[in-house]
């Protein structure tokens, strides 16, 4: 069983930056997959990164590679996405989501446990 809270979420401008956090409970964090996605109004939930349980391997939606950056610090049990040049259609609600076997994967039905969300809100 492992649990997820993510923070960092708020109301910014187009070309801001904001860096979220997923902080985890349980001991066996350091070998999970852990993937964010989001949600804007009335769509679906997708994938926007994830990070092996290792760190060496990430993966990015199209819509924000070279401007999100997924790391994770195993030893405070915590996953950051670092978001830059942040745009409108980023608005969406954010959650992380651990996968506890297999690797990267960008299926919402490929993780295990969810966190409740955090709110990016980019103006324009």
């Amino acid at each position: 069983q492992v649990q997820l809270v993510e923070s960092g979420g708020g109301l910014v401008q187009a070309g801001a930056s904001l860096r979220l956090s997923c902080a985890a409970s349980g001991r066996t964090f350091s070998s999970y997959t852990i993937g964010w996605f989001r949600q804007a109004p009335g769509k679906e939930r997708v994938f926007v990164a994830a990070i092996s349980w290792s760190g060496t391997s990430t993966y990015y939606a199209d819509s924000v590679k070279g401007r999100f950056t997924i790391s994770r610090d195993n030893a405070k049990n915590t996953v950051y996405l670092q978001m830059n040049s942040l745009k409108p259609e980023d608005t969406a609600v954010y959650y992380c989501a651990a996968k506890t076997w297999g690797g990267v994967r960008v299926g919402v039905n490929e993780y295990d446990y969810w966190g409740a969300g955090t709110q990016v809100t980019v103006s324009s």
